[in-house]
């Protein structure tokens, strides 16, 4: 089990000082969101990186279909090179209530859905270095030899986890091909809830049995909030997910408490049972 936590608000200061903090505390990764106007994520992972050594970093999670794959393979790369081989790309199709109407972004679920199929078959490929060439329906690109930059560090790539819908069978397809899945359990009125222990055991049967045998173990990464100062609810809340099959707890906080009660959080470290 690893664990990490998701910075709920603050800048790329904010960032770099409290990924310094989730280090010393203990914690596997520190994560940053991805608005579609905000703070911007890799420039607050950059800062991050430059005063940590060991951590893991990436965003929770960056909303592919509205990013040039390009210019994603670009900065995930360059901060693969930066912190020497730390980063995790975590990938969906976004909450659309976050300003993608306001900015004329992509809102049909359909389209943000190929956007996001064919943006991860060109960030991937890019990261395998040139010739490189694709065409799809939203996007063609040719072979350059321009300046082009070393691969990541991170071999056979960045690790990639991928928000999946359970138990919709095309969106479970899309996260298998990857590295991770960040479950998102859906019920069959299309809402969502936090899930069980029996999905967790439902989904890690499921990838067992849908992804190739020779693929490496599949992560599968649950988000909420446990009581630092409560170790024994705490434990209740993750030794049952962790017996199901999670592989990852990152601990979040978006009721967006004040910096100070996140610094503390922070500081009480993972919630490790036992």
């Amino acid at each position: 089990m690893k664990y990490g936590f998701t910075l709920p608000q603050g800048d790329a200061r904010t960032a770099a000082a409290l990924a310094r903090e989730a280090e010393i505390a203990g914690w596997d990764g520190f994560f940053v969101w991805e608005p579609v106007w905000g703070i911007d994520p890799w420039v607050s992972l950059a800062a991050a990186a430059m005063v940590t050594q060991h951590i893991r970093l990436g965003t929770m999670v960056t909303p592919v279909s509205r990013r040039r794959p390009w210019k994603l393979a670009s900065e995930t790369a360059t901060l693969d090179h930066l912190s020497g081989g730390r980063v995790i790309l975590s990938v969906g199709l976004g909450a659309i209530d976050t300003g993608f109407a306001a900015f004329g972004e992509e809102t049909d679920r359909r389209q943000r859905a190929q956007l996001l199929d064919e943006g991860l078959a060109i960030v991937t490929g890019l990261w395998q270095g040139q010739p490189f060439r694709f065409n799809g329906t939203h996007y063609q690109v040719q072979p350059t030899e321009f300046m082009p930059p070393p691969p990541p560090v991170q071999q056979p790539r960045i690790p990639i986890w991928v928000v999946g819908a359970w138990p919709r069978p095309r969106s479970m397809q899309r996260a298998l091909r990857w590295d991770g899945i960040l479950p998102a359990i859906m019920t069959p009125e299309g809402g969502f809830v936090p899930p069980t222990p029996a999905d967790v055991q439902a989904i890690a049967a499921y990838a067992a049995a849908h992804r190739p045998g020779d693929a490496t173990p599949l992560e599968i990464v649950l988000e909420g909030e446990t009581p630092g100062d409560d170790p024994g609810r705490a434990a209740s809340i993750i030794t049952p997910l962790a017996a199901a099959g999670m592989t990852w707890w990152i601990e979040t906080m978006w009721s967006m408490p004040p910096l100070e009660e996140v610094r503390r959080r922070i500081r009480q470290g993972p919630p490790r049972p036992g």
